[in-house]
């Protein structure tokens, strides 16, 4: 393996251990590891985030490691943006993984090939681990091209991630809008990412996901899905706030290889793929927590 990886970690030590040893197998010359700050109400978080940085001195392989450990707690959206900003200043080009993400030991390769096959390829700029197509495939290839990017498990280069913007509120969401319902015809879908820009633009949650895709779609660039979905997250389960449900992880995981990669011949939107990844949102995206978030969104602009 010659692609450096990025290890994101923060309180979680019995799931970092866990996806530890994957990339400790997969061996990567380099290996950077950031982790956010505890935070100041949580009286046994100094303890859980030493222990869970603590865990890289693990590392028995040749490897060059630079953390980035925070004294204070950033939160969610600025200290991954931060700390993905951080790599990129280092690296041309890399894999991004969270400690509650466990991808497949062909993760590793995958991204690794594609990283190099579309490194000059600006249409193409982002590489997903994981898809939604429920243990559906859409092609007899090993993987797909599509608007929707997914950060369970994810790669990329430096040349995409300067076009990030942590703050969206300069783009106008008449174009955002338009761009979007190119892609979807469904109404259901189009409210849903103009509501996802209204959040980001009145900073109703601490995130910095929703803004990278926010600037994939603004400049129209793709997402490599694969046909086998290569992520188990650690963080589903019948206590999860934001994820999906445990039948979601067991039936979207099959533990088959994707290799060797066979390859779509054209860069084009699978619209078999894009339908099917629809259909999940339209049924696993909680209608409670849509119509929460609007009224959040009005009562927050009324006060203004």
């Amino acid at each position: 393996m010659k692609t450096a990886v990025l290890f994101l970690v923060f309180n979680r030590p019995d799931t970092t251990v866990r996806v530890f040893e994957t990339i400790r197998q997969a061996r990567p010359p380099r290996l950077y590891v950031a982790a956010d700050g505890p935070r100041k109400n949580r009286t046994d978080e100094n303890e859980k985030c030493e222990k869970t940085r603590s865990i890289i001195k693990q590392i028995d392989w040749n490897c060059e490691v630079k953390t980035l450990f925070r004294n204070e707690n950033l939160g969610c959206g600025k200290a991954v943006s931060e700390a993905i900003t951080w790599f990129f200043d280092q690296e041309e080009e890399g894999i991004i993984l969270e400690d509650d993400v466990l991808p497949h030991s062909d993760f590793f390769s995958y991204c690794e090939e594609l990283l190099e096959k579309y490194r000059d390829t600006e249409q193409v700029g982002f590489i997903s681990g994981r898809n939604n197509l429920y243990g559906d495939r859409v092609s007899d290839d090993s993987y797909f091209f599509s608007p929707i990017n997914h950060v369970w498990g994810w790669a990329t280069w430096r040349r995409t991630w300067k076009l990030y913007q942590f703050d969206i509120r300069n783009i106008p969401f008449s174009k955002f809008e338009k761009i979007v319902n190119e892609y979807y015809d469904e109404k259901k879908v189009r409210r849903y990412w103009s509501l996802v820009y209204k959040m980001m633009k009145y900073n109703l949650i601490d995130t910095w996901d929703y803004q990278l895709s926010i600037i994939l779609y603004m400049n129209r660039i793709y997402s490599i899905v694969p046909n086998i979905n290569m992520i188990q997250n650690l963080g589903l389960g019948e206590n999860a706030t934001h994820t999906v449900t445990v039948d979601y992880r067991e039936k979207n995981y099959s533990g088959k290889s994707i290799l060797p990669l066979m390859h779509p011949q054209e860069i084009c939107v699978n619209k078999l793929g894009l339908r099917k990844e629809v259909e999940f949102e339209r049924l696993y995206v909680s209608l409670k927590g849509y119509y929460y978030v609007l009224l959040r969104l009005y009562l927050k602009k009324m006060k203004k």
